[in-house]
């Protein structure tokens, strides 16, 4: 008998023996699957009608499963392993590709904004895709995609940290979505363009909620930062790589204020995100004949990428084309595993699937 199936790599219907020969049996229900040697062959042919029903059945269970899936969304999809293989082109082995929203699905990003070593590293990765890879991504990606970016909102909504990245995500994806829906049948959307527009309508009532943020002041009767020493508070300082917390910092006391405007502290961050050749092109010299260096940082960044910087990052084994988070591993082959591991950029991971 011929395989007969709706998909090639479907089980196939399942086929009884009648007088008039073979016939295909209907599912019921999950239970009348499971007991389909129970049934007699003279229950099914004195019923003629049931071969109506069946087929009212079975696309009433597809609906119900559709309708479920759908209505179940907001849950990340899970997958046993926590790593992807990362396919360029078809081999005699794997036929295929792997896409951008195909490892989206398998890498939990939902669990990794958890992570405080990770956050600043996914959000920066939505950010990527929400200025150029959004629409490649898959109906199901996209979804997962909005699921994850509405668990970061409400997490720094009840947390209040990191609301500065946040809002420039969400000032970058409405951008976007304005320029899709405006030139709506220009480029290839997924889904009603309501979808869309309801989904513009959520990350401006996201905005409305963070710009009404209100931070409260927390009292504590224990040490503050500043009662630390001078040189400790200069030292945390100098730990920061981002421009913006320095100054930030330097608004809380007037110590900090004074530490913040260090000509010190802001050559070493210049010299930590750009290379000597580059600030050497834009000196910027300050009326008493020194170098302004705080000045000098803001006109580069003009100019040039900063370094990034992240507690966490996924990881890309080159002897096994295999992407994967720390914790989880995947299964290498390597004689020496760690000698092929190589940290991968958030730019990094989008270009790894650009055919």
């Amino acid at each position: 008998m011929p395989f007969l199936g709706q998909d090639w790599r479907s089980p196939g219907w399942s086929w009884i023996k009648t007088e008039d020969g073979w016939k295909r049996f209907e599912y019921f229900n999950h239970k009348l699957g499971d007991n389909i040697n129970e049934l007699s062959l003279e229950e099914l042919d004195n019923d003629k009608e049931n071969v109506y029903v069946g087929d009212v059945c079975e696309v009433a269970a597809k609906k119900r499963k559709k309708d479920f899936f759908n209505n179940n969304t907001k849950s990340q999809f899970l997958f046993q392993e926590r790593w992807i293989y990362v396919q360029k082109e078809s081999t005699r082995e794997r036929h295929g590709y792997c896409t951008l929203g195909e490892a989206f699905n398998r890498l939990d990003f939902s669990s990794a904004i958890q992570d405080v070593r990770r956050f600043n590293y996914v959000v920066n990765l939505l950010q990527l895709i929400a200025k150029s890879q959004l629409t490649s991504l898959s109906g199901a990606a996209q979804k997962n995609y909005f699921n994850v970016l509405e668990k970061i909102v409400r997490k720094v909504l009840d947390d209040h940290q990191n609301p500065r990245l946040i809002k420039a995500l969400l000032n970058d994806l409405s951008s976007t979505l304005c320029i899709l829906i405006r030139e709506v049948g220009k480029s290839v959307l997924i889904g009603n363009i309501n979808i869309w527009v309801c989904r513009l309508e959520t990350i401006l009532n996201w905005q409305q909620q963070l710009n009404n943020l209100q931070i409260p002041k927390q009292v504590s009767n224990g040490m503050t930062l500043s009662d630390l020493p001078l040189h400790m508070q200069n030292n945390i300082l100098y730990k920061f790589s981002d421009a913006c917390d320095i100054i930030n910092l330097g608004q809380a006391t007037p110590t900090l204020h004074m530490l913040s405007e260090d000509r010190h502290l802001w050559k070493k961050l210049c010299q930590f995100h750009f290379a000597e050749k580059q600030f050497c092109r834009h000196l910027i010299l300050s009326e008493k004949g020194h170098v302004d260096w705080k000045l000098m940082f803001f006109t580069l960044q003009k100019y040039y990428p900063q370094k990034e910087q992240y507690g966490d990052t996924l990881q890309f084994c080159k002897h096994c084309s295999i992407l994967f988070w720390n914790d989880s591993g995947h299964p290498c082959t390597a004689n020496d595993p760690d000698s092929c591991l190589t940290p991968v950029s958030p730019q990094h991971f989008i270009d790894l699937f650009k055919f």
